[in-house]
């Protein structure tokens, strides 16, 4: 996502906050700043791995704190991809309509966008009687490192 695009985003759940009367500790400010400041999609684990980077007094529980805040905000879209845990995607707010590819084994998310999908989704919907709103494909996969190599060096075992 374009910087202006981040820092629009940022500023609109900076905005978010203040509607709802919270705070802006530097410990947040540490998580908002890392949660906007990468294309990556994340789960709280790294989110609150990188937030530490910026300043190492962030605690799980902010980052547990928060999470549900940058979700509400719409800004954030929480993803499940049938782990035991959920995956964030920060490329949401600006971008809501996109789709993704995952690889099982090393989780690596691709994003990816298709005039064909989207023209099916129109023309589906169309013939349902629905407006449509958004639209989520997921794909599940392997990455070509795994058919290359029998093995991928991002699997985290």
């Amino acid at each position: 996502m374009p910087v202006i695009e981040k820092t629009t985003a940022k500023q609109k759940f900076m905005e978010f906050l203040t509607k709802k009367n919270l705070r802006v500790t530097s410990q947040r400010q540490a998580i908002i700043d890392t949660a906007f400041g990468t294309d990556e999609h994340f789960t709280a684990d790294q989110l609150l791995e990188w937030s530490r980077d910026r300043d190492k007094s962030v605690s799980r529980a902010t980052v547990y704190r928060t999470l549900p805040l940058l979700t509400e905000s719409g800004l954030v879209r929480e993803m499940d991809f049938g782990k035991n845990y959920k995956f964030y995607d920060p490329n949401y707010a600006e971008h809501p309509n996109h789709n993704h590819i995952i690889c099982q084994d090393c989780e690596k998310i691709v994003e990816f966008e298709s005039e064909k999908i989207a023209k099916l989704e129109d023309e589906i919907s169309h013939r349902l009687g629905f407006s449509m709103k958004t639209q989520r494909l997921q794909i599940t996969g392997n990455c070509e490192e795994l058919k290359k190599l029998g093995a991928c060096k991002k699997k985290s075992c």
